[in-house]
């Protein structure tokens, strides 16, 4: 086997904003109840950013979490891929003030804009910038307030989503030969603009000039979600010629616990796989699953040499898959 570089991860770390904002909360806001929200959505609580509190500062915590548990410094970070659809401003990129805020003067730092499927497309992107040599080490970070976006009288959107951010080191290293190397193995992404109208902002620089709010079809994402996710799933199994049994853990993005599960389900991954947070984390579309994966990491579930496979959907509709041996 001809030696190869591989993006191993070296670390995981996670924020999430002090304020908790428990289902029962919302009655007070608008027609619901902690059972009307449990059972649609298998949410309890959220964190909710507070003053102070901003895309980029909750990017800054989890990335020193995570500098700290790979055994790093910022210095020696030279490529930082941020995830988010709520920066601090319209520009320059949040991945560039994470950048500064951390003490980095050399590489370089962008953003993604996917939505909900930012990370798995950030974790991708950077994965190809460190097997082409151009970067060593990348910061991959998954990051949003949400909550600075939602129409607070929508009963629809406003219980499902939370804020938080979460944060992953990979490292390029040689695979060796080895039948089972460690690092990104696969990914797929997809997307489709004909359904932009289903989960959407109203609002931008180019067309209203404000920041707008988030407008949901519920069912109609619903309905496309299962499928979608389980089709790039199956690409992901084809290409890594492997199957259900052997994933370790399955790490969804967090959005609904029935997609998840149906989902699960769908492609025949054992329930006691799948890891969900999604109760007490609420909808943090990019940084769902980085904030998944590290409290999986912590509580010592996700082990060296585990198949790991995350997945997202989000607006666009963007969609995909990456398979990651840890």
């Amino acid at each position: 086997m001809t030696s190869r570089l591989m993006s191993v991860v070296r670390g995981t770390g996670s924020c999430l904003p002090e304020r908790i904002m428990w289902n029962q909360d919302f009655e007070g806001i608008v027609e619901t109840s902690d059972e009307w929200i449990r059972q649609r959505t298998g949410i309890a609580s959220r964190h909710i950013a507070g003053e102070g509190e901003t895309t980029v500062s909750l990017a800054d915590t989890a990335s020193r979490r995570a500098l700290d548990a790979a055994g790093l410094t910022p210095d020696d970070i030279d490529l930082i891929v941020l995830a988010t659809a709520t920066p601090n401003n319209t520009f320059p990129a949040s991945a560039v003030q994470l950048q500064a805020q951390l003490g980095i003067a050399h590489g370089f730092a962008f953003d993604i804009q996917a939505v909900c499927s930012g990370f798995v497309y950030a974790l991708t992107t950077a994965d190809l910038y460190l097997k082409s040599g151009m970067a060593r080490r990348a910061l991959i970070v998954g990051a949003e307030t949400f909550s600075r976006i939602l129409d607070w009288q929508d009963r629809s959107t406003c219980v499902l989503f939370g804020d938080g951010a979460g944060a992953v080191v990979l490292e390029a290293v040689e695979a060796g030969d080895t039948e089972e190397p460690r690092g990104v193995l696969v990914s797929r992404l997809r997307s489709d603009g004909a359904h932009q109208s289903k989960l959407y902002v109203d609002g931008g620089p180019s067309t209203t000039g404000t920041v707008g709010k988030l407008r949901m079809e519920g069912r109609e994402v619903f309905k496309h979600a299962v499928g979608m996710i389980t089709d790039v799933i199956e690409e992901s199994f084809t290409a890594a010629g492997i199957g259900p049994d052997d994933v370790d853990w399955f790490v969804p993005h967090q959005a609904n616990r029935r997609i998840i599960d149906a989902s699960a389900k769908k492609l025949g991954i054992a329930a006691e796989k799948v890891i969900i947070t999604v109760e007490g984390h609420g909808n943090t579309s990019a940084a769902s699953i980085p904030l998944a994966l590290d409290v999986a990491v912590r509580d010592g579930r996700i082990k060296s040499g585990d198949l790991v496979l995350l997945e997202a959907m989000g607006g666009g509709f963007t969609w995909g898959a990456v398979l990651v041996r840890w």
